[in-house]
């Protein structure tokens, strides 16, 4: 698989700002879930967010359109819920190659949060499904999720790092198999959560249907 063109300075710089804005809206979104402030607070800050609101003007991305800062597919997407940046949401997860697999590390914040305490089961999913979409790319085999099996073990604690863990175990024909952990950082070997899941690699017709604002060398 080819490596992915080289950013030029100014791709650089946009990526670099859109991260230093998913941070700060991290903060805040962070800081609103935890806070227990009072209502006067709360009325004063959303009308300051309403008013930073106001800044976005001019022209924004259809819901198909790649974003220009973009690699797709490939493993920068900024605005990803999982590994994006930009996404307020995203933890965001740290990629990395790992031998025959892809590894992910991230922390889940209160906002990830399902019962007191810990991760939501479906963020827990979407991490495996992120995770084994990246390894299905690295393995020279992109494509989409048409099933995907999660076995919950033990609850997946917040404010404790992580790491993901998926590789590609098998081809056919258009189909990939893949499976993927999720554990603790400082104990690997016991995963918290398994995943299996079939992904298919569309047809070039089918991905252009699909994707339309996909590029031809993309």
């Amino acid at each position: 698989m080819s490596a992915p063109p080289t950013p030029t300075h100014d791709l650089t710089h946009h990526r670099a700002a859109i991260s230093t804005l998913g941070h700060n809206l991290r903060a805040l979104v962070d800081a609103t879930v935890a806070s227990a402030a009072p209502p006067e607070t709360l009325h004063r800050v959303a009308e300051a967010v309403r008013d930073l609101t106001a800044h976005f003007t001019g022209p924004r991305r259809a819901p198909a359109e790649i974003p220009s800062v973009d690699e797709f597919p490939g493993t920068v997407r900024m605005f990803s819920p999982v590994i994006g940046e930009g996404n307020p949401l995203a933890p965001p997860v740290r990629l990395s190659r790992e031998g025959d697999g892809v590894v992910g590390l991230c922390t889940l914040g209160l906002v990830h949060e399902g019962p007191p305490g810990y991760g939501h089961g479906g963020f827990t999913a979407m991490l495996l499904d992120e995770l084994m979409g990246h390894a299905c790319v690295a393995a020279g085999h992109p494509g989409m999720t048409v099933s995907l099996t999660t076995r919950y073990h033990r609850p997946v604690p917040l404010e404790t790092p992580l790491r993901i863990h998926a590789r590609v175990t098998g081809a056919e024909g258009r189909k990939v198999f893949v499976t993927g952990t999720v554990s603790m950082a400082k104990n690997p070997a016991t995963p918290l959560a398994e995943g299996e899941a079939v992904f298919v690699t569309p047809d070039p017709d089918r991905a252009r249907a699909m994707f339309p604002h996909l590029r031809a060398d993309r």
